[in-house]
């Protein structure tokens, strides 16, 4: 019989906690086990979540790590999977409704969202932004909706934020952008209204690199966890206006100027309980 090591053990589960919640719609009041030191054990905690999960991953949420938070020394980034079911559509004049935890963590980002054409070449492990970009066949308008049934997620740090998924419910995926190959990145700008109220304005360069920079840390990480990115994959590439906190019952509103806007309201999660 085989004897898991400790640190096997937690992210074992760590990660059956956390998707007993998100498929229960409930929230969590407490980590469940002992919070991950470094972000190799975070991921170890998402590798065993993405296993437990009923349901196929279609793309990856690129987020930042905030500098004045702990990390692992020179990373930025964190990454997170998107899976099938939870990818919805964007359709103009209509409002989406996305499920949220109610007591957990919600949030709205519009977020601009790379679709690839190929495949990423496997045992590829080092690119550059230029390189990721020739692999990019779509850009659309999006908002990746956060979610975590764990309501202090972003307070607890970045390893925590890795270990329950990057801290992702989904993501609306808005219209393609047609001419997105001939702009300059200082052209896509976004703004996010919230109840009726802007929280927040931005664009593709209030990301580190632009969005192309997101896509090369991606291929770095998913090369190396043994993922490489598939042809059709997503990427949403990180909160272009920021994080905005938003509760069941609320409507948001990513404007893209002439790119587009996504109208979307939060929905109490089915079976939606605080623990």
């Amino acid at each position: 019989m085989k004897v898991l090591s400790p640190e096997t053990l937690n992210a074992a589960n760590i990660a059956a906690a956390f998707v007993q919640a998100r498929l229960a719609g409930r929230s969590l009041s407490d980590f469940p086990g002992q919070i991950p030191q470094r972000l190799s054990e975070s991921y170890a905690c998402q590798d065993a979540a993405i296993s437990l999960w009923p349901d196929r991953i279609v793309g990856w949420k690129v987020g930042l790590i905030p500098t004045e938070l702990p990390s692992d020394p020179g990373v930025g980034r964190l990454a997170g999977p998107l899976f099938s079911r939870q990818v919805l559509s964007a359709r103009p004049g209509e409002t989406v409704e996305f499920p949220v935890f109610v007591g957990g963590f919600a949030a709205v980002e519009a977020e601009y969202v790379l679709r690839l054409g190929v495949d990423a070449p496997t045992g590829k492990a080092e690119w550059t932004a230029e390189e990721g970009r020739g692999l990019i066949d779509a850009v659309h308008i999006g908002v990746e909706t956060a979610g975590s049934p764990l309501a202090t997620i972003n307070k607890l740090g970045p390893t925590v934020v890795v270990s329950d998924f990057g801290n992702n419910a989904g993501l609306i995926l808005g219209p393609e952008i047609a001419d997105w190959r001939d702009r300059p990145l200082e052209s896509f700008t976004c703004r996010t209204f919230v109840a009726g109220e802007m929280v927040g304005e931005g664009g593709a360069l209030s990301l580190p690199g632009g969005p192309f920079e997101a896509l090369k840390f991606l291929l770095e990480i998913c090369a190396r966890r043994g993922r490489p990115l598939k042809a059709g994959d997503l990427v949403s590439t990180g909160a272009a206006t920021g994080i905005h906190e938003i509760a069941a019952g609320q409507v948001a509103k990513a404007e893209f100027g002439r790119d587009g806007s996504i109208e979307c309201r939060a929905v109490k999660a089915v079976g939606s309980e605080t623990t």
